[in-house]
């Protein structure tokens, strides 16, 4: 397993801390609320080096191009249905995401069936950083309406936006056999 694997999924053994840092909160600001924060800052770090050492040392790897967009989603959807708990994350908005990450990874499951993989798309990538910072500020900020509505419509527009990128670039993995 390379390097980079390796820190992807340490981004995955970062979740179970966060959440229970999360219920701990109960969606108040107080100490377990910095801690999920600083535990979601440091997990989604990991998303960039990862990447970066994959690169740089030559370990990009077909494992790693599936468990990196894997991971951003365990993590990113993770916070998403703490915030739809608590009524900051309406629950259409969760679906959407969803439905999304669900469609996309059907795709590159049929893709990978077929001999191609399909690595993260520059609108995904886009996706998962907009949605990363987003939900920072929203722990950061748990109460104010204004940073709560902004950071779900940018999350929606963006997911919406690069789902259908990718089933447009990659729409001939559906039919081709």
């Amino acid at each position: 397993m390379t390097t980079a694997s390796k820190i992807t999924l340490a981004r995955v053994a970062f979740i179970p801390a966060y959440m229970a840092c999360m219920y701990l909160c109960n969606n108040q600001q107080n100490i377990w609320t910095w801690i999920a924060l600083g535990l979601f800052i440091l997990a989604s770090i990991t998303d960039y080096i990862d990447g970066q050492i994959a690169r740089r040392c030559n370990q990009v790897t077909d494992f790693g191009k599936f468990l990196d967009p894997l991971a951003d989603k365990l993590l990113t959807i993770s916070a998403m249905v703490m915030f739809c708990r608590w009524g900051q994350f309406p629950a259409w908005a969760l679906m959407t995401v969803l439905t999304r990450e669900f469609a996309v990874t059907g795709l590159r499951l049929v893709a990978v069936g077929k001999g191609k993989v399909i690595a993260a798309g520059w609108s995904g990538k886009v996706k998962t950083a907009c949605t990363m910072v987003g939900l920072c500020a929203m722990m950061a900020f748990p109460l104010d309406l204004w940073v709560c509505w902004t950071v779900v419509s940018v999350i929606v527009v963006t997911t919406v936006y690069s789902g259908i990128e990718y089933f447009a670039q990659n729409w001939a993995c559906l039919w081709d056999d």
